[in-house]
């Protein structure tokens, strides 16, 4: 009779060896035969339900179909470059997907990745133990993205207000400035092509190796790539060679039409001729403010009315104030000229002829902060100043203002799609750039 410590060994010891056929040599004879080439002592259906996986039907593949079933026991095959093994021959060292050039970031067991996270912190994850949110941890800090923004995948997105790799500078404007600034002129921030960072867009360039890339401009509004018949970015091949890029819209050349300015044009006039008649008595054909196509205009913006004329020289829009009132709401306006009504005055009808207050009421509203009367470049009629007309460019509400510091584009201040605003282009709707030159509106007709 053996004593108690010696069954215990016994029964642990059975259990290591059940445990460790799971893959052995075909020369090993298992341990449910009575000697080596013995008959097995299970009925062959029960020696296969031991080699099928758990819930497969009778007739299904024995061991994965990766090995031989002996007495209820799989016999993996061993092959190059790699071996199957596990109970059932259910794993394969190679089975796990490479990422990034490496089989899985982390350690493969099984067909599954798994992810080196001794410290308990669970930081390492992803299907190839490709996320590394040990990357977000500030090193002064020790917190993740400073505190001030979340992880993904070892990558931090910065709370409003805060930008760097890891969050740790705060922007020295308001989250609602900044985002005012990034915002385009058709909604969205940075055009939903650059990233907003205290206010500046940083522009998700597609061909960094060029001095200017394809996605440009303050709020990324700006796309080359809508200039390119088919896109190359090697390919300097814009409006299809007959036309130039400005912002992403083709301006064709004469004689050229279309989108990519891909379509010749049938006419029977010279491009001078075509020219010559769009021209009319401006320096510029169609005034600058439209598109001559074979001798004719066609008005920017499209479908805008308040732009009209044989060569587009009549502009409505130049009755309007920065606030779109028209010919201050005192006149009516023909041609870009305001008609004032009887008892008003002024370029955009805002002076009153008659006036309710002392000339030293007037006077004391007409001074600028130094003291001088309406900037010493005009002159006050009740408490607002009226700029001299000889010095044309001269404008504000105390005459201080030079409109000769706006920008200009082919000759004109603001392109004449903006008003000049004390040296800054005020664009109208669909216009954009520091002179207004650029068409952002819907398509040209």
């Amino acid at each position: 009779m053996h004593p108690p410590g010696f069954r215990s060994f016994l029964l642990l010891a059975s259990s290591l060896l059940f445990a460790g056929l799971s893959a052995v040599p075909q020369s090993f004879s298992p341990s449910l035969r009575s000697w080596p080439g013995a008959a097995c002592r299970l009925s062959r259906a029960e020696s296969e339900r031991r080699c099928r996986a758990p819930g497969q039907p009778p007739g299904a593949a024995l061991c994965h179909g990766r090995g031989r079933c002996d007495c209820g026991v799989c016999i993996c095959h061993v092959t190059e470059p790699g071996m199957f093994f596990g109970p059932l021959c259910e794993c394969h060292e190679w089975v796990c997907e490479t990422y990034d050039g490496s089989t899985c970031a982390g350690t493969c067991h099984c067909g599954r990745c798994k992810c080196d996270n001794s410290d308990g912190s669970g930081l390492v994850y992803g299907k190839f133990c490709e996320c590394d949110d040990r990357e977000c941890v500030d090193d002064e800090t020790e917190e993740i993205c400073g505190g001030h923004g979340k992880c993904y995948c070892g990558n931090c997105y910065c709370k409003a207000g805060w930008h760097g790799d890891k969050c740790e500078f705060q922007c020295d404007i308001t989250p609602w400035e900044s985002k005012r600034r990034c915002t385009s002129p058709d909604g969205k921030i940075c055009s939903n092509r650059g990233t907003c960072v205290c206010g500046e867009c940083t522009c998700h360039d597609v061909d960094p190796t060029g001095d200017w890339g394809d996605i440009h401009g303050d709020t990324c509004e700006c796309d080359e790539r809508d200039c390119r018949a088919v896109y190359d970015r090697y390919s300097d091949d814009f409006c299809s060679g007959h036309g130039q890029c400005n912002c992403g819209r083709c301006d064709c050349k004469a004689g050229w039409y279309g989108k990519k300015c891909e379509h010749p044009q049938s006419c029977t006039l010279s491009a001078e001729e075509s020219i010559r008649k769009c021209q009319g008595s401006s320096d510029l054909p169609c005034s600058g403010r439209g598109k001559c196509e074979c001798g004719k205009c066609t008005c920017y913006p499209p479908g805008d009315r308040r732009v009209y004329g044989k060569t587009c020289e009549c502009d409505d829009r130049r009755c309007e104030d920065l606030d779109g009132v028209v010919c201050g709401g005192h006149g009516t306006c023909s041609c870009g000229r305001c008609v004032c009504e009887r008892g008003w005055f002024g370029k955009l009808c805002q002076h009153p002829r008659k006036c309710n207050m002392t000339e030293e009421q007037s006077k004391n509203l007409c001074e600028s902060a130094d003291g001088i009367l309406c900037s010493g470049k005009g002159s006050c009629h009740c408490g607002k100043c009226i700029c001299s007309a000889e010095e044309w460019y001269i404008s504000g509400e105390f005459c201080d203002c030079d409109d000769r510091d706006c920008d200009k584009h082919d000759g004109l201040i603001c392109t004449g799609n903006g008003i000049c605003s004390c040296g800054n282009c005020e664009c109208w709707d669909g216009w954009n750039g520091n002179a207004c030159e650029i068409w952002l509106g819907s398509e040209y007709p």
